[in-house]
Formats: C-alpha cells, sequence, structure tokens
C-alpha cells in the first residue's frame, strides 16, 4: 500500500491531481443548491410556483438545484430575493 499521501490534507491531493478548484467550485454549488431548497421547503414553495414567481420555466428552477449545472448569478439574486434571502460573496 503506497504511503505517498500520508499526512497530506485532502485540498493537497486535489491540488496535486490538478482537480482542487473544479472541486472548490462543485462544492460550493451544492451548498448554495442545499441552502435553496431548504429555503423553499421551509417557505412551502414548490418548483412549479418557485418557476412562476420567478417568471421562468421549471427547468430553469431544476438547473438552480442541481449543482452540476452552472448558474448565472443574477438568477441567484432573484431566487435567493424571492425566498427572503441575499447572496454574498466574498474573495479569500
Amino acid at each position: 500500500m503506497s504511503r505517498k499521501h500520508m499526512g497530506s490534507s485532502v485540498d493537497d491531493f486535489l491540488k496535486e491531481e490538478a482537480i482542487f478548484e473544479e472541486a472548490q467550485a462543485l462544492a460550493v454549488k451544492e451548498v448554495v443548491a442545499w441552502q435553496l431548497a431548504r429555503a423553499m421547503k421551509k417557505k412551502k414553495i414548490s418548483k412549479n410556483r418557485m418557476a412562476r414567481l420567478l417568471k421562468t420555466s421549471r427547468t430553469q428552477v431544476d438547473r438552480l438545484l442541481n449543482a452540476k449545472d452552472d448558474i448565472t448569478l443574477s438568477s441567484l439574486q432573484r431566487a435567493a430575493a424571492i425566498l427572503g434571502r441575499r447572496v454574498t460573496i466574498a474573495l479569500v
């Protein structure tokens, strides 16, 4: 069994495999999608109703809730506003 990565962090491993940025972006999108879905459930807003409120299609709402899809910041902000939330972004 190789001990090449023993003692290293997951971040180090992902960087070595050249997939750190991709993995980090997917993780952020998964959290945002989860937060949107949770807020919709809390407010008892279905995907169909959310689509009507956003003046878009149910397919677009599905894209908002799917971490594998790319969404625009403006779409995310509109959805958040409907749910009584706001989007904050920070460079760290």
